[in-house]
């Protein structure tokens, strides 16, 4: 550190050896272990530090009300997701039970229709193996 000459000019201005900063030193008690803080404000710059750290706490106030509005709008979206999944579930849903109560009224001709099906698939490959026997 530089020398000071509001204070001697001497490496911390010949302060106690507790000084911390500049505009601060301790001073013990009379008879005690106690210390005591005394500020010298024509050295402290407190009023900038104070204005620095008002900006920051500023800053930060910012940053959390952005996270906030995000938040609510993530929530929000997430929401109405929810709720475009329950719509959709309930649509396949419906679709599935209208499914089942048309195969429930066409009973069994489904299968009836596959098993002719297959007896005509079968037919023509046994005419299809008798041509080419020849």
């Amino acid at each position: 550190m530089a020398s000071n000459p509001h204070r001697g000019g001497t490496f911390y201005g010949g302060a106690a050896p507790y000084r911390s900063s500049d505009g601060l030193n301790t001073r013990t008690g009379a008879g005690s272990e106690e210390i005591q803080l005394r500020i010298d404000p024509m050295h402290s710059d407190l009023d900038d530090e104070i204005t620095g750290l008002h900006g920051q706490v500023s800053q930060l106030k910012n940053i959390a009300q952005e996270i906030g509005s995000e938040a609510k709008f993530q929530r929000d979206f997430l929401d109405e997701l929810q709720m475009t999944l329950i719509r959709a579930k309930a649509g396949v849903k419906n679709n599935i039970r209208k499914l089942n109560m048309s195969i429930i009224r066409s009973g069994n001709n489904h299968i009836m229709h596959v098993l002719l099906f297959a007896l005509l698939c079968f037919f023509i490959l046994y005419l299809w193996s008798k041509m080419f026997k020849r």
